[in-house]
This record gives structure tokens, C-alpha cells and sequence, in this order.
């Protein structure tokens, strides 16, 4: 009987690490989170005073919000599938049996191991509109200058390029761990078949990779909802707050305007989202049995 309770009991010994870990970093800060969207900064009652919802309805009428809301919404609308679609090409182009891939899957990953800071320094020289390589190249060829990162037009389209280039690398290693579990004699038996490359990509390898397609675009997904530091570094939200996230407006309203309410509700807001949007993917990327 004592074995047996012990063997019930040795799992959640193990688990109790994480289970606090889980606790601690992910479940307290939102709860926190949560607690603080519904007080305003004060002189008087330590520092803060209790509003209720009126943090809430405050945003719902700020013209800021809203807007932050647009760019966050219209941002990850184009960067979410082009980083699954990419990175899901460049992880079959890794699966290849091709000479010298070996070096190719290591060049790859340089990008990502790259931090973020760095890229979008490295970025913000080569785009810039004086002496940019990117405009200097354009140049060359007789076109004109692109004001890339100082046009509100052009800002939020370079930051997906940017974040694209930094994030498909990562993402790829994902679909190809994916592709190589696929077992090989479905592709034999395909081949037998009579099925062409088409084909066997459409009837074999999609079918077994939905659960990393899933896995992969809800990944990309929060990510991508909660990035903020390539808009902070180049473009501090403009020009003309055309890329000014939410995550980006609820850091301001935090360390710039000491309103850790209205960025707290700002998360909040943003968390709901993303759960709902993630939500939907579950639902419909679910891979069937």
C-alpha cells in the first residue's frame, strides 16, 4: 500500500517545481495584472486609488486605443501566416537531402540567434534613408529612396519584414522536427502508388504536421501579439503612431505616464484577445483522428 501511494505521489513531486514556477511567473503577474486595472494612480490611499471599470471605459473611448488596437490587429493579420507559410518552405528546403545542407541548416539560424536589440540596430542602419545599404542599392539601380522606417506608410510593412526575418529560422526548427517524425514508408506506399510530389505533400506530409502547424501558429501567434521592442527601438510608435502596438502603448502608459491602471487594462484587454484568437486556431487547426 505504501508503494503504491508513493508511486501515485513521486509525479506530482516532480511536477511541484513547474506547478510553482507556473504559478509564480505566469498565473500571480496576470491576476496582478487584473488587480491593478481597476485602480488609478493617487497621491492620497498609498499611491493608488480604487476606480473600478473606469479604466475601461476610459480606453473605449480614447482615440489612442483604438488606434493601437488597429495597428496590433492589422500587424499580426499579415506577419502571423507569412512567418507559418515561410518558415513551413524553408523547413522543407531543410528536410532536403541536398549537398552541403548541413551548413545551409546552420546559416540559417543565424538571425535568431541574434537578439533583438541588435537586429533592429543592424536594420535601422541598413534602412536608414541617408546612407542605408538597402537605399544605396536602390540607388544604384535608378530607383529612388524608400523612407522605410520614417514613412507611416512604409514603418509597420518594414517591421513585419524585420520580425519575419528574425522569427522564420525559429519557427522552421519546429516544422522540422515535424517533418521528421512523418514516417517514410507513407511516402513509399504513396510513391507505389502513383502519386506525384504534389500530391504526396497534399495527402501525407500536410495531414501529419497539423499538430506542429497548430502548434506553431498559436506560437506565433502570442508572440507576435505581445511583440513591441522592434517598434519601440525604431520607430518609438510613429510615424504618425502608425506602428504603435498596444503592448507598445501600455509600456508608455506605464513608464512614461506612471498609469499603471490604464496599462494594466491595456494587458488585459490584449490577453483576452489573444486567448480568443487562439481559441479559434485550436478550433479550427485541430488536427482530426
Amino acid at each position: 500500500m505504501i508503494g503504491i501511494n508513493a508511486g501515485r505521489i513521486t509525479p506530482y513531486i516532480f511536477l511541484f517545481p513547474a506547478i510553482v514556477g507556473l504559478l509564480m511567473f505566469k498565473l500571480y503577474p496576470v491576476f496582478k495584472g487584473l488587480e491593478d486595472s481597476f485602480y488609478a494612480p493617487s497621491f492620497l490611499n498609498a499611491g493608488k486609488a480604487f476606480i473600478g471599470l473606469q479604466n475601461y471605459s476610459f480606453l473605449f473611448t480614447d482615440p489612442v486605443f483604438w488606434s493601437s488596437l488597429k495597428i496590433t490587429l492589422l500587424f499580426n493579420v499579415f506577419v502571423n501566416p507569412i512567418q507559418v507559410i515561410l518558415a513551413f518552405m524553408l523547413a522543407l528546403l531543410l528536410n532536403a537531402k541536398l549537398k552541403h545542407i548541413a551548413l545551409f541548416r546552420g546559416i540559417h539560424f543565424v538571425p535568431v540567434a541574434v537578439s533583438v536589440s541588435t537586429a533592429c540596430i543592424l536594420w535601422n542602419i541598413m534602412l536608414s534613408p541617408e546612407q542605408g545599404v538597402v537605399n544605396s542599392m536602390l540607388v544604384g539601380l535608378g530607383m529612388e529612396q524608400q523612407p522605410f522606417l520614417t514613412g507611416a506608410k512604409q514603418a509597420l510593412a518594414s517591421i513585419i519584414g524585420i520580425a519575419t526575418w528574425k522569427g522564420i529560422g525559429y519557427w522552421a526548427i519546429f516544422f522540422l522536427a515535424g517533418l521528421q517524425e512523418v514516417p517514410v514508408s507513407l511516402y513509399e506506399a504513396s510513391s507505389m502508388d502513383g502519386a506525384s510530389r504534389w500530391q504526396q505533400f497534399k495527402q501525407v506530409t500536410f495531414p501529419m504536421m497539423k499538430r506542429s502547424i497548430t502548434f506553431v501558429a498559436v506560437s506565433v501567434t502570442v508572440s507576435n501579439f505581445l511583440l513591441f521592442s522592434p517598434m519601440y527601438i525604431l520607430t518609438q510608435g510613429g510615424p504618425e503612431h502608425s506602428t504603435n502596438v498596444l503592448m507598445l502603448e501600455s509600456y508608455n502608459s506605464a513608464f512614461l505616464y506612471s498609469d499603471s491602471g490604464r496599462a494594466s487594462a491595456i494587458v488585459i484587454i490584449l490577453l483576452l484577445l489573444t486567448l480568443s484568437i487562439v481559441a479559434l486556431q485550436f478550433k479550427f487547426l485541430k488536427a482530426k483522428h
